[in-house]
């Protein structure tokens, strides 16, 4: 685990250096509490009709995602019963994180540096995935893609969702501070 009051991460330290100054010049900032900072990153791993066959599979998520955050996450439940898919209320889906401060800086650059060349296939993740308010959504087809996970002993591969929250007011602001942290958009 990470001693935060001991430890700057490399992308805070680049971030306060030169992004800040950067984003400011760039899009004409009066206020440096205008420039655009990251404010989480939320992982999410749905398991769906695994973890209704086996109820070990959100389990196994859990701790899958736990190990690639760095802290522990939390069982995501069925919100209602649905008969057609033999979910019941209350019924463990799935997983997710909210990381924040170093643990999230961190996190970005591990995916931006290690898993993402990893991928298969890999042409850059796609620069059209904003939501219209700076905040950015992106998908892994497999979960393994990260150091963390001992391939031997992976039971499932599991696809992944990662949305980047940001204070960007337009896409176009997140766009330009999700390139200076070296996110390899391929648009």
């Amino acid at each position: 685990m990470l001693d935060t009051e001991t430890y700057t991460p490399r992308l805070k330290t680049l971030y306060a250096d030169t992004i800040r100054a950067a984003m400011k010049e760039e899009f004409g900032y009066k206020n440096d509490m205008q420039i655009p900072r990251l404010d989480k990153i939320v992982l999410n791993i749905g398991c769906g009709a695994e973890a209704v066959r086996d109820s070990k599979k959100a389990k196994s998520a859990q701790e899958d995602l736990s190990t690639i955050a760095g802290q522990k996450a939390v069982t995501t439940l069925a919100k209602k019963s649905i008969a057609t898919f033999r979910v019941r209320e209350e019924m463990p889906l799935g997983a997710k994180v909210t990381l924040r401060g170093a643990r999230m800086y961190e996190f970005l650059d591990r995916l931006t540096t290690i898993a993402l060349p990893r991928v298969r296939d890999f042409r850059g993740v796609n620069g059209k995935s904003f939501d219209g308010r700076g905040n950015y959504a992106m998908g892994l087809k497999e979960h393994i893609v990260f150091p963390e996970i001992d391939f031997d002993k992976v039971d499932e591969n599991w696809g992944m969702d990662i949305v980047i929250a940001t204070t960007a007011k337009t896409d176009a602001e997140a766009k330009a501070l999700l390139k200076a942290f070296n996110m390899p958009f391929n648009s």
